[in-house]
């Protein structure tokens, strides 16, 4: 008797690899390698959280109502059109399953998030990645890869894992080129750590003319509420419409929920987690650069990394020399960067742990 057989796509689709957290014989490390927010989670997320473990009994609210509300406040944008889910790595999925299929194209920036590529394979989509200049998203490179069959432009912004992002200009411009039969999906899962004044969330555009540009965001960077697995899309109202029907109806839990509320509220603990990054992410760059290593211009809460093409000296030779401090950061084979590591920017004695581990690896005889 034969198996059941997927689709005969399916085991073409290379799995997604996260960050590690456990290194062998070793009962605390100090991790760097997933960008989950240095500070934690806000106390009244945490307070939310237990709060609601009374209730597990009771079913979730369908609509996410509350959430949606907290949202649109803070952000001053339409809670009718925000969709939740599992992470944004569901709403990508749910884009994905709504609006691509065999035959069709999914375009993306070629060193971003490994996710796009996934979730179009799983449609029987066929995954494009544009090439970028100077690891930053290359508009024109983008719009000269768009063909009759492309369907989903998914562009990280800033994007993971290189830390870098596509002014606001031009973004503009590439929404502007864009087929209106395209859907432009800009991923902000990094943006409340951004600074620079040319930079500016996609909000604005899924406001404009037309319906082809979706917002998504995530709970598990800024917030640190990786491990309850919440995000969100804002979409124009007819992408939300089509959201809405093929998501599971109570995708999100009910703690999960709570929490969203309460770190949203939670003005006070944003600040604090923006103003640590700000200040870490500039001391781990002088510290790095002080090293003689590379690094992209990163306006996300970790560092990318470039190591000598030396035995010895390479990524490989650092993450060995790192785990061996109980320290873990991130290879970065599976984004075609093999001689750079991603750091995430953690506390203060984690990142002067790392940076001393750093200064010793570099000192090291060969």
């Amino acid at each position: 008797m034969s198996a059941p057989v997927p689709r005969p796509w399916i085991m073409d689709i290379e799995e997604y690899v996260s960050g590690e957290s456990v290194l062998a014989g070793r009962a605390e490390v100090i991790k760097l390698s997933s960008n989950e927010g240095a500070l934690g989670p806000s106390p009244r997320a945490m307070q939310a959280y237990l709060d609601a473990v009374k209730t597990l009994h009771r079913y979730p609210v369908a609509n996410h109502a509350l959430l949606r509300q907290a949202l649109g406040k803070a952000h001053g944008i339409d809670s009718n059109r925000i969709v939740c889910g599992v992470g944004s790595d569901e709403i990508i999925g749910l884009l994905c399953r709504a609006y691509v299929g065999p035959g069709d194209e999914v375009l993306y920036s070629r060193h971003g998030f490994r996710m796009y590529p996934i979730a179009a394979e799983a449609c029987g989509a066929t995954p494009v990645a544009a090439d970028e200049t100077n690891l930053t998203g290359s508009v024109d490179n983008l719009l000269a890869a768009v063909t009759p069959r492309t369907r989903i432009v998914f562009i990280a912004n800033p994007n993971n894992p290189t830390g870098t992002f596509i002014p606001k200009d031009e973004v503009i411009r590439l929404r502007k080129h864009l087929p209106p039969s395209v859907l432009l999906v800009l991923d902000e899962a990094y943006a409340e750590f951004v600074t620079a004044a040319d930079y500016a969330s996609g909000f604005g555009l899924v406001d404009g003319p037309g319906a082809n540009v979706v917002v998504t965001r995530t709970f598990s960077k800024i917030y640190g509420l990786g491990g309850i697995r919440l995000g969100w899309g804002y979409c124009p109202e007819p992408v939300a419409g089509v959201l809405n029907r093929i998501r599971d109806p109570f995708n999100v839990s009910g703690p999960a929920l709570a929490a969203g509320v309460a770190a949203v509220e939670d003005g006070a603990f944003l600040a604090a987690c923006q103003a640590h990054n700000s200040q870490w992410r500039t001391w781990l760059t002088e510290k790095i650069e002080s090293l003689g290593l590379v690094h992209t211009p990163s306006s996300c809460n970790f560092v990318l990394v470039n190591f000598p093409e030396r035995s010895g000296r390479d990524a490989a030779a650092a993450d060995a020399y790192l785990r061996g401090r109980g320290i873990i950061v991130r290879a970065m084979g599976s984004y075609e960067l093999g001689n750079w590591l991603r750091i995430t920017v953690g506390t203060a004695q984690e990142n002067e742990a790392l940076v001393q581990a750093l200064a010793d690896f570099a000192a090291k005889r060969e």
